[in-house]
């Protein structure tokens, strides 16, 4: 095989000679340089040396002594360190050089790409011109890495991050290793690939899978349209035209929720003696 054939991969070297900016290694048929950028070790001729085998930027093989946590076949979490919406997304994998998983293989919505610091589970690849690029994690490959949850498990909070999305919802991999769905019914906007969510299990599969809601339990959602509604009170020294038979659309406009959330929280801001109501209006109640 050659050395090129090895691209991506971990491999023993043997230190054959030493130039002033860095090290030339060989498998005993080629040799491959180690520049003094990629290692912080000192070598001497004969010396066997572990290094991982990749492409400088002007498309030579080269080697690094720092082993990535992801190499061709083996996957890891890796952070996302830029995006370029001509290109894809830049990967840090713990070399000198950020590794691409290019736009074709991202989804079509740009809305969904990954964005700085998100986290994507992948592998390496490399094509016919030996590039070495990124791939994200199928779902067979995030099925051999989960664990299945139990009945126990049942609406607790859980927190991971998504590895893929679609209209119909969206795939998570939590931190306990939990495999799980989002409906897009349980998400208020969509979330990006890579991106670290917060929900709460709303169902566990046969098969150990879960299903997840990112909308806040009801109590929770009821603090924050009462204090949405408060905060706009206040905006307009406490009176609004807007109050329980207000219609759903321009409810929905203002304040970005439902007709019945909006009564719900109207009910316990009332309650509170928070408000009142008047001529259709709604104000804020003095202390």
């Amino acid at each position: 095989m050659s050395l090129q054939d090895y691209t991506g991969q971990v491999l023993k070297m043997t230190v054959a000679r030493i130039a002033d900016y860095g090290y030339f290694l060989t498998d005993g048929e080629e040799d491959v340089l180690l520049h003094s950028n990629d290692t912080a070790r000192t070598f001497k001729e004969g010396d066997t040396v572990e290094v991982f085998l990749f492409v400088d930027s002007q498309g030579r093989l080269a080697a690094t002594t720092t082993i990535p946590k992801v190499t061709v076949g083996k996957y890891d979490w890796v952070p996302v360190v830029e995006v370029k919406e001509g290109l894809g997304a830049f990967l840090d994998i713990g070399i000198n050089k950020d590794i691409l998983l290019g736009k074709d293989d991202l989804p079509v919505v740009k809305a969904v790409w990954p964005q700085k610091g998100d986290l994507l589970y992948i592998t390496l690849r490399v094509n016919r011109n030996n590039m070495i690029y990124a791939r994200m994690a199928a779902d067979p490959v995030i099925q051999e890495i989960s664990v299945k949850a139990t009945r126990q498990d049942f609406n607790k909070n859980v927190h991971g991050y998504i590895y893929r999305t679609a209209r119909v919802g969206s795939w998570i991999i939590t931190t306990e290793g939990f495999k799980g769905f989002i409906h897009e019914s349980q998400r208020r906007t969509e979330p990006r690939i890579g991106e670290k969510v917060e929900g709460r299990i709303i169902d566990v599969k046969e098969d150990g899978s879960i299903n997840v809601s990112l909308l806040p339990r009801k109590q929770e959602a009821l603090d924050k349209d009462a204090e949405k509604i408060m905060d706009y009170l206040e905006s307009r020294n406490g009176a609004m035209p807007y109050h329980d038979k207000s219609m759903a659309e321009d409810i929905q406009e203002r304040f970005g929720m439902s007709k019945g959330s909006f009564k719900r929280a109207l009910g316990r801001l009332m309650k509170e003696d928070r408000i009142y109501q008047q001529d259709n209006w709604t104000f804020k109640k003095q202390k």
